[in-house]
Formats: C-alpha cells, sequence, structure tokens
C-alpha cells in the first residue's frame, strides 16, 4: 500500500497474487541462484527438478520459513523485501501480473456469465510422476488444453492457450443502437402536422 498508494484493494490483490505465486516466487528463487544448492538423487537430477518452476518456489519458501526461524520476524521481513523488491516496485500493466486462470475466468465471466470448464482428459504416469492433459471450454467450445505433472499446472497452461486462442479472433461488431424519442414525444406533434387518427 505505501508503495502503490493509488491502487485499490483489487489492483493490490492482483499484485500480491502475483508475487506469491508459483511464478512469482520461482523467479525470486531464480534471480538467487538458489537451485544450485538443492541436495537430489542422481534421478530427480536428471530428469531436470532443480529448474522446475514448483520446486524453486517450494525451495525460496523453505528458505524464508527457515529464515525466520533462524532470526525471527524482523530480519526475514527485511530480507524478504530486499530479494522481492523488483516485483514489489513494478509499475507495468496489472494485465500482466494476472495468472492465465484469472484472465480468462475474467473474460469469460464478461462475455458469458459463466466461468470457463475445465475436464481432465487423462491422467498417466504412476502416482509420483503423473501427467495430467487438462482441457478447457467456455460455452462448451473447447478452447485450449495444457499439459502438466499436477491438474494445477495443466489448467493454467490450457487456460495461457486459451487466451491466447482469443486473443486471435476478430473483436464483435457494435451493433448501433437505435435514437429513442422522448417520452410523451407523440402526444405534442410539430405546428402544421396533424396526427393521424388510429385506424386508418
Amino acid at each position: 500500500m505505501r508503495r502503490h498508494p493509488d491502487e485499490n484493494e483489487g489492483q493490490l490483490t492482483t499484485r500480491r497474487a502475483a508475487i506469491v505465486s508459483e511464478k512469482g516466487l520461482c523467479g525470486i528463487a531464480a534471480r538467487l541462484d538458489l537451485g544450485q544448492f538443492l541436495v537430489l538423487g542422481q534421478g530427480a537430477a536428471r530428469s531436470g527438478e532443480r529448474h522446475r518452476d514448483s520446486v524453486l518456489a517450494s525451495l525460496f519458501e523453505a528458505v524464508v520459513a527457515a529464515t525466520f526461524l533462524d532470526l525471527g520476524l524482523i530480519r526475514t521481513r527485511r530480507w524478504v523485501l530486499a530479494v522481492a523488491a523488483a516485483e514489489l516496485e513494478a509499475t507495468g500493466g496489472l494485465g500482466s501480473l494476472k495468472a492465465p486462470k484469472s484472465k480468462l475466468q475474467e473474460y469469460a465471466y464478461h462475455s458469458t456469465g459463466h466461468p470457463p470448464s475445465y475436464r481432465v482428459v487423462s491422467a498417466d504416469g504412476p502416482d509420483h510422476q503423473r501427467t495430467y492433459v487438462v482441457e478447457v471450454s467456455l460455452g462448451g467450445e473447447p478452447l485450449g488444453r495444457g499439459q502438466g505433472r499436477s491438474r494445477r499446472i495443466a489448467e493454467t497452461e490450457a487456460a495461457a492457450r486459451a487466451m491466447v486462442k482469443l486473443a486471435q479472433r476478430p473483436a464483435p461488431p457494435v451493433t448501433p443502437i437505435a435514437p429513442v424519442a422522448p417520452a410523451g414525444a407523440d402526444q405534442h406533434p410539430r405546428p402544421g402536422v396533424r396526427k393521424r387518427p388510429a385506424g386508418r
């Protein structure tokens, strides 16, 4: 609120959600190069776990928790504000901060009055390494599919692809509104104009 005093509650909520999202925390972790300190098994290292967004986001949360337990709230708060300064000070359009699912939901309510529908197309693989494919539809029309190691990740990717598809569509034509005569206008005809009797 101190950094962006002119923004309302909804705008501040969007900003906060973007910073504490998986993508936001992953960005901070990557900037600090925290991945180099992960101790991984050979299989996890080969599969790229060190660079996975969800892993880096969780790693940053773990570092914040450890700092809090070791140094207390005040010093942890000071450190978090320092390492997240770029995100806190961002002045670009808030639309770029919104998650794809939030953008699609806003579009859906604005255009149809109903939320988008997500459907799990498939979920393959063992429990510890399952891959989900999710399809998102709006008004019964499929708009995009996403894939990920969790349903949430797959839904996010599907929403992102749906927004790309919707952005490529031409804007709907604007229907002109016919002017409406003021109430009682037919009660006072212009001078020299006789009002036709009913039924003729």
